[in-house]
Order: structure tokens, then C-alpha cells, then sequence
């Protein structure tokens, strides 16, 4: 599923290599071979066949994000990591998908020896071929050996779910097949909470006489042109299927995993004001049984990301001041990603989607679809960073180039502010909705903690320009 050429790249000065450390859960990989244990580890031996079968349910493979802990690449080494951090989705996405055919008959020895020592086999390679690579340029890198190791996470509202529905019956782990032979993976009941049960929890800084009020608009259509795929140019440049979901694009009309910079700044955009910046997002499906055009294909149906794509009722992409100074030109070809796609195993740490429903949008979700009352629609905003480092327009792990403001809007030493940009996306659904689900990796169970939305700065200098005089002169433009 994964695979294709990575382009080459011009050498640069080495740079050294730090490995994050990373926490481990409760679950644990010991020794050479995976020791199977579930988050909540209960003890399989006391329980009756249902309640094995109701504690499988929602089963995923949880793995150490290795993308995220590479807070530093040689920038020659780059291409040839980010390959291989491609075939590690890969190889989690397959372990997954044998967990998933086996079903609720999937025993610990099974998971062993099945799932994880193979897993974890083909991750301690990988990451070796990773170490390689850079220490082609730079000092091999130590302590990547501790990512490889794997375990299985349990989704707790999955297996809640199961035993209530059957407690004396074997309940099948994960969702039932989906119309046409799809197989669904989530989401849950319990995923969803009604908009007005939720108390009003936004709050935003006070913006002082030094800050910045004014807001940039591109207007850039709701992807009428149906400009859809499975890669990701930022993450996974030159590897096709690099999301293993389907993606929403506004904006630059060449987007995908092969687009260079050159791609994009001589393509096309739908955007009205000649911005071709590219915008994109994990599409929003109904599952209703619908025989997609992705239906059999890699990011679509053969990954769980089933039933019809929904075309957003409105999509708007503002960029915003900073409450306390004036903001400064991002620069072009600057990368973002804000929000984390494999948030429910990863963790919290930099999930940032947020979900409401109109009218009722001082109630923000973190991890929780929104059931919206008549006459409300579903809204999805990614507020994206706003603070930047000044230097880049990228990082190894995509994310340490630029940063959140603090609470009071003022960024962190050696950072400036730059136009904050803002996806909001809304969809016309029926009232108290639950068939609906944003596009995931496999084994993330198209949980709403995922969604995630990403961005590359590709507009003119004279645009920029004027977006940061219009920002910082507090007027409404675009």
C-alpha cells in the first residue's frame, strides 16, 4: 500500500539527531519478543468466553510514534527517513488488519505471535535502516531500538458498549461489516455527546493596545472540483498513501505526495484572490452504505474509511492577529500541521481538533463528535499555531519550527508572531446525527481526537503582504 519514489535532495551541513524519550503506557513490549498486555490489563483467565470476547472488542495496535520523537534529521537524511517512517504506518496499518480478521477468536497467544513479534520485528529493521540513513551524515542515533516495541490498546467505550449490549453472548471485536462487504472500525455510541449538554468553555485572551485585530480571508470554495487522496505532502513527500485516509483539499490545485515546492507555486488554486496555498483535511464520511469511489482502494474502503464523502456546506480559512503585537510575514512555503492524527493511541499531547455545532459555538469538543440539534450544523475548526520560530519553514517532526501562543497570546522567547490561521468546516447533517466519522489511520478507530488539519503558505509576496498590514492595521479584509 505504501511505497514510490522519494525525490532527491541537495546536501546540507550535518546536523545532529536527538531522540525525545518517550513514555511508555502500561502495556508493555519486554525483551525480544511482545508481552500482551491491554492498557487496563485484565485478567483474561478469570473471565467468562462473553466477557473475553466483550474485552476484545475495539481492540487496536498501539506503537510508540517515531515520527514525533525525531525532533532533529539531517535535512539530506530527510527523504530517506521519512520513506521509512512511511513503511512503519504500513506496517502497523497490516498488523491492525490481522487483528481485525481474526476477531473476537484473537487469544493472547494469537496476538503474540500473529500481531505483535512480527510487528515489532519489522519495526526494530525499519528502525535501523533509519539510523543507517542518518548516520550517513551525521552520528547514528541511539535509543531508536526502545521505539520498536508494541502493544495492544483497548477501547474502553467499545468494550463498555459490548457488554452491556450482550453479557452472555460473544460479542465480535470492533464494529460489525459495513453495506457492500466493508469493514467499519468505529466510530462508537459513546463517541458522541449532544452540543447541549456541553457548558460554554472558550475563552480568549484580551486583546491589548500593542496586539493586532485585524483578519485576513481567502475565499476558496468547499472542493467542488472534488480534489481528493491519500497522501501527505507533508508528512510522507513522494510515498503514495502516505495518510491512509482520504484527504479534502482548497486551495492549490497540484497537492498530493509528489508536488515540490516548484509544483506548487506554478499550479493552479480555486482560491478567489490568486492565493495558492494548499489547505486539506480528513475527509467526513456518512456511513449510510454507500459504495464510495474509494470503496476497494488504499485510504478508503480497504482501510475502513467507508460510506459516502460529505461535501462541506461552507469552508472558511481566516487568518487572524495576535492579542499582544503586531504579527510578522510567514514565510512561503511554510509547513503547519495542527491537531494529531493518531491521537487516541499517541495521546493528547498535541490533539487540536475541535468540534460544535452552530449556534452553539462557545462549546468546543476535543474528543467528542457533537450531536447537533434541528437547524444546527456540524462545524470542525483548526485554529493553527501562530508562533514561529523565525528560521524555518519546516522541522523533522513537523511540528517544533513553530509553536501555541501562551495563555495571554505572547509567544515564547525566540519565536515571533505570524497571521494565525483558522479552517472552519460545516456540514449539513440530520438532527442528533451518529452515522457519521472523520477519515483515520486504521487502527485509530475514527476516533474525532484525531482529526487534524494541515496547511502550506504558497500565496505571493505582495499577498502576504498585504494580509499582515491588513491584520495589524485591525481591519477585515478578503
Amino acid at each position: 500500500m505504501r511505497g514510490g519514489p522519494v525525490k532527491s535532495r541537495k546536501r546540507h551541513k550535518r546536523s545532529r539527531v536527538i531522540v525525545m524519550s518517550v513514555v511508555g503506557a502500561t502495556a508493555l513490549a519486554v525483551g525480544g519478543g511482545a508481552l500482551l498486555m491491554t492498557d487496563n490489563n485484565a485478567s483474561a483467565a478469570k473471565e467468562t468466553p462473553a466477557q473475553q470476547a466483550a474485552a476484545r472488542a475495539g481492540m487496536t495496535v498501539k506503537c510508540p510514534d517515531v515520527a514525533t520523537s525525531l525532533s532533529s534529521v539531517p535535512q539530506q537524511a530527510r527523504p530517506a527517513v521519512n520513506d521509512e517512517l512511511a513503511k512503519m504506518d504500513s506496517q502497523v496499518a497490516d498488523a491492525y488488519q490481522r487483528l481485525m480478521a481474526q476477531g473476537a477468536t484473537a487469544d493472547q497467544e494469537f496476538v503474540r505471535t500473529r500481531v505483535l513479534d512480527p510487528l515489532t520485528s519489522e519495526r526494530r529493521q525499519t528502525l535501523d535502516r533509519i539510523a543507517t540513513e542518518i548516520e550517513k551524515v551525521s552520528a547514528r542515533p541511539s535509543g531508536l531500538d526502545s521505539l520498536a516495541s508494541c502493544t495492544v490498546k483497548q477501547d474502553e467505550t467499545a468494550a463498555a458498549g459490548a457488554q452491556a449490549a450482550a453479557p452472555d453472548t460473544p460479542a465480535a471485536a470492533g464494529a460489525a461489516p459495513a453495506a457492500g462487504g466493508q469493514q467499519q472500525t468505529g466510530p462508537q455510541r459513546a463517541d458522541f455527546v449532544d452540543i447541549r449538554k456541553v457548558k460554554p468553555n472558550v475563552k480568549n485572551p484580551r486583546v491589548q493596545a500593542k496586539g493586532s485585530k485585524g483578519t485576513f480571508s481567502s475565499r476558496c470554495g468547499r472542493n467542488e472540483n472534488k480534489h481528493f487522496n491519500s497522501d501527505n505532502v507533508i508528512v510522507a513527500p513522494g510515498v503514495s498513501n502516505g495518510a491512509h485516509h482520504m484527504h479534502d483539499y482548497v486551495g492549490n490545485l497540484k497537492t498530493d505526495a509528489f508536488a515540490s515546492n516548484q509544483v506548487l507555486e506554478s499550479a493552479g488554486t480555486t482560491c478567489t484572490n490568486g492565493d495558492r496555498s494548499t489547505h486539506y483535511w480528513p475527509v467526513l464520511r456518512l456511513q449510510d452504505g454507500t459504495k464510495e469511489f474509494d470503496a476497494g482502494a488504499p485510504g478508503g474502503g480497504t482501510e475502513g474509511n467507508v460510506g459516502r464523502i460529505l461535501r462541506p456546506t461552507s469552508v472558511q480559512l481566516s487568518f487572524k492577529g495576535n492579542p499582544v503585537s503586531k504579527v510578522v510575514e510567514m514565510p512561503k512555503f511554510l509547513r503547519i500541521i495542527t491537531g494529531d492524527a493518531k491521537a487516541f493511541t499517541n495521546g493528547t499531547a498535541n490533539a487540536n481538533a475541535s468540534w460544535s455545532c452552530t449556534g452553539f459555538e462557545n462549546r468546543q469538543l476535543k474528543d467528542k463528535y457533537p450531536l447537533c440539534p434541528k437547524g444546527s450544523n456540524v462545524v470542525r475548526t483548526f485554529t493553527f499555531q501562530s508562533c514561529w520560530d523565525g528560521k524555518n519553514a519546516d522541522s523533522a517532526n513537523h511540528r517544533t519550527h513553530v509553536a501555541f501562543a501562551r495563555a495571554d497570546g505572547s509567544c515564547q522567547q525566540g519565536f515571533k508572531a505570524i497571521p494565525q490561521l483558522v479552517q472552519r468546516i460545516t456540514y449539513k447533517l440530520a438532527p442528533n446525527a451518529r452515522n457519521f466519522a472523520v477519515d483515520s489511520f486504521p487502527e485509530q478507530l475514527h476516533k474525532p481526537v484525531t482529526d487534524h488539519g494541515d496547511f502550506i503558505n504558497v500565496m505571493s509576496s505582495k499577498l502576504m503582504k498585504q494580509a499582515v498590514t491588513c491584520i495589524n492595521s485591525g481591519r477585515k479584509c478578503g
